[in-house]
């Protein structure tokens, strides 16, 4: 079975791209030519169902075309660790300011308040998890506000609508158009897909609200609670990877990936040296 990728052609890759059609995942036109259009649907493709988003259709993607057995049970936790101090309260505007040099002063002041106490309502104020909860909003949404997603050739097919590679992604809980858009990436982490959004939803007792009305993800409160929700979720392997030394680690263990790892990095070591 021979690999597909950007630049083949041929008769195996309209096959493919009219599987990944029948999937959901728009790859433009159907001519046998692997470009740009079909390596996103692959990578969307790839990321529904857990593979390596590389955007190469070889033999354990397009296997995947084919019912696929029962998920590998997951690895019992790392213990967290525990006893941290809290040092939300030498945390200052001046000081987030540094860290998110792009970032204006107004927004800084109006969203760092209900962060800061999102984090201390979940046992997250300790310095280690105060650093990445702001590099993460560095790395995410430069101006330290809620933003929402933008389009772009990794979301959007050549001629669909807006998300159209959300649609079908079963990793995000989707069930087809308009889910793409309504549970695009919004707030300081980027929440994204109908289960993302429901799961929070319960979380939070929002009893519904943030599903049926997903800009509220935006509401700097709202994002707040799901930014240390998520982090949260990943308390124990985050801290694991810091003592570690490994912030790429850290950084892909909030955003899936190391996009953004320059400032998130950046954000990190200037408040590992201001804040005591």
């Amino acid at each position: 079975m021979p690999v597909l990728k950007v630049g083949s052609s041929g008769p195996e890759v309209e096959a493919l791209q009219q599987k990944l059609k029948d999937e959901g995942f728009d790859p433009g036109l159907v001519d046998g030519d692997f470009g740009l259009g079909t390596e996103a649907a692959v990578i969307a493709f790839q990321k529904s169902e857990g593979l390596t988003p590389d955007g190469i259709a070889g033999p354990h993607t397009r296997a995947a075309f084919k019912p696929i057995g029962a998920p590998a049970p997951k690895a019992p936790p790392a213990p967290i660790v525990t006893g941290a101090v809290d040092i939300t309260g030498a945390v200052t505007v001046a000081k987030v300011s540094k860290m998110c040099p792009g970032a204006p002063l107004g927004n800084i002041k109006a969203n760092l308040p209900p962060i800061l106490e999102a984090l201390r309502a979940l046992g997250l104020g300790d310095k280690p998890m105060v650093l990445i909860a702001i590099a993460t909003i560095r790395a995410e949404t430069a101006g330290f506000e809620p933003i929402s997603e933008f389009k772009s050739r990794f979301n959007t097919s050549p001629q669909g609508h807006p998300f159209d590679l959300y649609d079908s992604r079963k990793d995000l809980g989707n069930r087809g158009a308009p889910d793409g858009a309504n549970f695009k990436g919004r707030g300081f982490v980027q929440l994204t897909g109908r289960f993302n959004y429901e799961k929070l939803d319960g979380e939070l007792g929002l009893s519904g609200r943030l599903v049926t009305n997903p800009e509220l993800a935006n509401d700097p409160t709202i994002a707040a609670e799901i930014l240390a929700r998520f982090l949260k979720d990943v308390e124990a392997p985050i801290r694991t990877a810091i003592q570690g030394g490994k912030l790429k680690k850290a950084r892909r263990l909030v955003n899936g990936g190391t996009h953004g790892f320059q400032e998130f990095e950046e954000a990190f070591d200037t408040g590992n040296r201001i804040i005591n």
